[in-house]
Protein backbone atom coordinates (compact mmCIF):
# COMPACT_ATOMS: atom_id res chain seq x y z
CA UNK A 1 0.00 0.00 0.00
CA UNK A 2 3.03 2.42 1.21
CA UNK A 3 4.47 1.85 -2.67
CA UNK A 4 1.16 2.38 -4.20
CA UNK A 5 0.90 5.45 -2.61
CA UNK A 6 4.36 6.55 -2.84
CA UNK A 7 3.52 6.01 -6.74
CA UNK A 8 0.89 8.08 -7.01
CA UNK A 9 2.50 11.03 -5.04
CA UNK A 10 5.42 10.47 -7.46
CA UNK A 11 3.30 10.55 -10.36
CA UNK A 12 1.31 13.95 -8.84
CA UNK A 13 4.45 15.63 -8.21
CA UNK A 14 5.82 14.93 -12.20
CA UNK A 15 2.10 16.23 -13.62
CA UNK A 16 1.80 18.88 -11.50
CA UNK A 17 4.98 20.52 -11.82
CA UNK A 18 6.31 20.34 -8.27
CA UNK A 19 9.44 17.96 -9.85
CA UNK A 20 10.59 20.70 -12.31
CA UNK A 21 12.94 22.93 -10.93
CA UNK A 22 12.72 25.75 -12.85
CA UNK A 23 8.95 26.24 -12.40
CA UNK A 24 9.53 26.14 -8.82
CA UNK A 25 12.04 28.84 -8.98
CA UNK A 26 9.58 30.71 -10.86
CA UNK A 27 6.91 30.61 -8.24
CA UNK A 28 8.53 31.49 -5.77
CA UNK A 29 10.20 34.53 -8.03
CA UNK A 30 7.78 37.19 -7.02
CA UNK A 31 9.71 40.01 -7.77
CA UNK A 32 10.68 38.47 -11.75
CA UNK A 33 8.38 36.54 -14.39
CA UNK A 34 6.26 34.80 -11.42
CA UNK A 35 4.85 31.84 -12.76
CA UNK A 36 1.32 31.22 -9.90
CA UNK A 37 0.52 27.80 -12.04
CA UNK A 38 1.68 26.01 -8.48
CA UNK A 39 -0.44 28.25 -5.90
CA UNK A 40 -2.99 26.58 -7.69
CA UNK A 41 -1.05 22.80 -7.45
CA UNK A 42 -1.39 23.71 -3.25
CA UNK A 43 -4.76 25.01 -3.37
CA UNK A 44 -6.24 21.64 -5.06
CA UNK A 45 -3.94 19.49 -2.74
CA UNK A 46 -5.33 20.82 0.00
CA UNK A 47 -8.85 21.35 -1.12
CA UNK A 48 -8.75 17.43 -1.84
CA UNK A 49 -6.92 16.49 1.41
CA UNK A 50 -9.12 18.53 4.20
CA UNK A 51 -12.20 16.54 4.27
CA UNK A 52 -10.22 12.89 4.31
CA UNK A 53 -7.78 13.78 6.45
CA UNK A 54 -10.40 15.05 9.23
CA UNK A 55 -11.95 12.01 9.02
CA UNK A 56 -9.53 9.60 9.23
CA UNK A 57 -8.32 12.16 12.44
CA UNK A 58 -11.89 11.53 13.49
CA UNK A 59 -11.62 7.70 13.21
CA UNK A 60 -8.47 7.24 14.76
CA UNK A 61 -7.15 5.26 12.13
CA UNK A 62 -6.60 4.55 8.64
CA UNK A 63 -8.64 2.69 6.27
CA UNK A 64 -6.65 -0.44 6.71
CA UNK A 65 -7.46 0.03 10.21
CA UNK A 66 -3.51 0.98 10.93
CA UNK A 67 -2.51 3.21 13.94
CA UNK A 68 -2.39 7.01 12.77
CA UNK A 69 1.25 8.61 13.35
CA UNK A 70 0.14 12.03 13.66
CA UNK A 71 2.15 15.24 15.10
CA UNK A 72 1.35 17.28 17.63
CA UNK A 73 1.85 20.73 18.03
CA UNK A 74 4.83 22.13 19.12
CA UNK A 75 6.05 25.53 20.65
CA UNK A 76 7.61 27.75 18.19
CA UNK A 77 11.30 27.48 18.78
CA UNK A 78 14.83 28.36 16.83
CA UNK A 79 15.14 24.68 16.04
CA UNK A 80 12.35 25.24 13.97
CA UNK A 81 12.55 28.87 12.84
CA UNK A 82 16.11 27.65 11.48
CA UNK A 83 14.92 24.75 10.19
CA UNK A 84 12.47 26.60 7.99
CA UNK A 85 14.55 28.73 7.01
CA UNK A 86 17.50 26.26 5.79
CA UNK A 87 14.42 24.37 4.28
CA UNK A 88 13.35 28.02 2.21
CA UNK A 89 17.09 28.93 1.38
CA UNK A 90 17.58 25.62 -0.48
CA UNK A 91 14.16 25.32 -2.02
CA UNK A 92 14.68 28.39 -3.44
CA UNK A 93 18.13 28.44 -4.35
CA UNK A 94 17.98 24.64 -6.15
CA UNK A 95 13.69 24.90 -7.05
CA UNK A 96 14.11 21.31 -5.27
CA UNK A 97 12.29 19.67 -1.93
CA UNK A 98 12.68 16.68 -0.81
CA UNK A 99 9.88 14.65 -2.28
CA UNK A 100 10.47 15.78 -6.12
CA UNK A 101 14.05 15.08 -4.97
CA UNK A 102 13.54 11.57 -4.50
CA UNK A 103 11.57 11.63 -7.94
CA UNK A 104 13.91 13.14 -10.09
CA UNK A 105 16.32 10.38 -8.95
CA UNK A 106 15.08 8.71 -11.88
CA UNK A 107 14.68 11.70 -13.86
CA UNK A 108 17.66 13.79 -13.87
CA UNK A 109 20.10 11.61 -11.27
CA UNK A 110 22.76 13.68 -11.02
CA UNK A 111 20.85 17.20 -9.72
CA UNK A 112 18.93 14.87 -7.51
CA UNK A 113 21.68 12.80 -6.12
CA UNK A 114 23.56 16.31 -4.98
CA UNK A 115 20.61 17.21 -3.72
CA UNK A 116 19.48 14.33 -1.69
CA UNK A 117 23.42 13.27 -0.73
CA UNK A 118 23.37 17.04 0.67
CA UNK A 119 19.41 16.35 2.26
CA UNK A 120 20.94 13.36 3.96
CA UNK A 121 23.98 14.69 5.66
CA UNK A 122 22.38 17.84 6.95
CA UNK A 123 19.79 14.85 8.72
CA UNK A 124 22.71 13.40 10.29
CA UNK A 125 24.62 16.61 11.19
CA UNK A 126 21.35 17.75 12.67
CA UNK A 127 20.66 14.01 14.64
CA UNK A 128 24.01 14.25 15.46
CA UNK A 129 24.48 17.35 17.32
CA UNK A 130 21.11 18.32 17.67
CA UNK A 131 18.92 15.15 19.15
CA UNK A 132 15.62 14.56 19.09
CA UNK A 133 13.56 16.42 21.99
CA UNK A 134 9.89 16.23 22.93
CA UNK A 135 8.40 19.04 23.99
Amino acid sequence: MAALCGLIFGLGLLLSGMANPAIVIAFLDLAGQWNPSLAFVMIGAIGTAVLPFALLKKRGTSLLNETLHLPRPRKIDWRLLAGSALFGIGWGWSGICPGPAIVLLGINASDAAIFVAAMLVGIYLVDRFLPYRST
